[in-house]
């Protein structure tokens, strides 16, 4: 399968995530000392990134690893014992994520479309 829609996936996937972390701290945002956590999934699309190939001398080396790596949960950092969520902040990721989310998903389905049309073609 085509790299982009590997990356694509993986992006989406990521997301869903990262919305179900991100509503739960919501959810917990009275929560004594509960903290706030989030997805870590760009390491992740780094490390898909870096197998597409370099065709042209022109173009940007990609991240050499090669080494897949998982979604990684991390903790906000705190101050204190108290709970870390901020409401604002978590809300705000929301709406990054979803926009995040929302263009994936559209290029994936534009991508599935090319194909699809160049298969009609033949």
């Amino acid at each position: 399968m085509d790299s982009g829609f590997s990356i694509l996936e993986k992006l989406i996937q990521a997301t869903q995530v990262r919305h179900r972390m991100l509503s739960s701290n919501v959810a917990n945002v009275d929560t004594p000392k509960y903290r706030a956590k989030d997805v870590d999934f760009r390491s992740l699309l780094e490390s898909e990134s870096s197998g597409m190939k370099t065709t042209h001398p022109g173009h940007l080396s990609a991240n050499s690893s090669g080494q897949p790596t998982d979604l990684r949960v991390v903790e906000n950092l705190s101050w204190g014992d108290d709970n870390n969520v901020e409401l604002d902040m978590e809300v705000a990721k929301m709406t990054e994520n979803g926009l995040l989310y929302e263009t994936a998903a559209r290029l994936l389905s534009k991508k599935m479309l090319m194909i699809k049309s160049a298969a009609n073609r033949r």
